[in-house]
């Protein structure tokens, strides 16, 4: 296994020849591969299943985070592009939950070949409000985030998980979420949610050719619903929303009778032109 493989915890599953196509599941912050575990199983049959960890999450080795290169999503693009020029499988559909579709569509912009489609699952191109834009956090309430991750790390995952995923403290997808977030080491988590949080990819939507499918919830913490219109309008390519019945930014998690089915079928099928 080679160092871009051991880094990411890289795992090829299902058919060996794909016989659908090759589907690749990235994860959004504060989770690991695991957070797909729902929608894997619908998918090993006829897809060649490829799984990664983004550097920084809990599983992966401490050691590796480069502090400069993960300032930008263009670093975790990198990433994505070299797990996909190693394993050389041709073009893939590519769901990304948060943060990994915003990386998937910045990767798809010098790479389009390497992409029949994204799948985007609770994207945002920004978070911060602006002149004209609704990201759903002012910088205020960002600062706060921060600070309190800063001075108490577990106190903060007690209390920012239930409100992304939607749910109590004894939900099951809570206490999921809380063990992949409490699994990263505080001062990386810092550091990740801050890049992520400040990122803006406004201005690149237009660059992004490649079909994408915008997967959203009907309430979301992190992605107001106007988030999801706002992608379809200034995507490049062409694109398709569809808002879900499910609440919480990690659907596939905490609502996956609502969200496994939408999530197939927008793999399965294209966009009809």
């Amino acid at each position: 296994m080679g160092i871009v493989e051991e880094a990411h915890n890289l795992r090829v599953i299902g058919r060996a020849d794909g016989e659908r196509g090759t589907i690749v599941l990235a994860h959004g912050f504060g989770t690991d591969q695991s957070v797909w575990k729902h929608l894997v199983p619908h998918l090993v049959e006829d897809y060649r299943v490829v799984l990664f960890d983004n550097m920084g999450a809990g599983t992966t080795n401490p050691d590796y985070f480069d502090f400069d290169r993960y300032t930008t999503l263009e670093g975790y693009a990198l990433d994505l592009l070299a797990i996909l020029e190693e394993l050389r499988l041709g073009p893939c559909i590519f769901v990304g939950h948060s943060v990994s579709a915003a990386i998937g569509a910045i990767a798809s912009i010098s790479r389009p070949d390497l992409f029949s489609k994204l799948v985007m699952l609770s994207a945002s191109p920004r978070y911060l409000n602006d002149v004209d834009y609704f990201g759903g956090f002012e910088q205020e309430e960002l600062d706060q985030l921060f600070d309190a991750m800063r001075s108490n790390y577990k106190a903060w995952v007690s209390g920012f998980a239930p409100l992304a995923v939607g749910g109590d403290m004894d939900s099951v997808a809570v206490q999921e979420f809380s063990r992949t977030l409490f699994n990263i080491r505080p001062d990386i988590a810092l550091c990740v949610a801050q890049t992520i949080f400040q990122s803006d990819l406004r201005e690149i939507l237009g660059l992004v050719m490649v079909p994408c499918h915008i997967l959203q919830s009907s309430k979301d913490l992190a992605v107001p619903v106007v988030v999801s219109e706002y992608l379809h309008r200034n995507l490049g390519g062409e694109s398709i929303v569809e808002v879900m019945s499910s609440e919480g930014h990690l659907p596939q998690l905490s609502s996956p009778d609502i969200v496994i089915p939408v999530l197939l079928r927008h793999i399965r099928y294209d966009i009809a032109v």
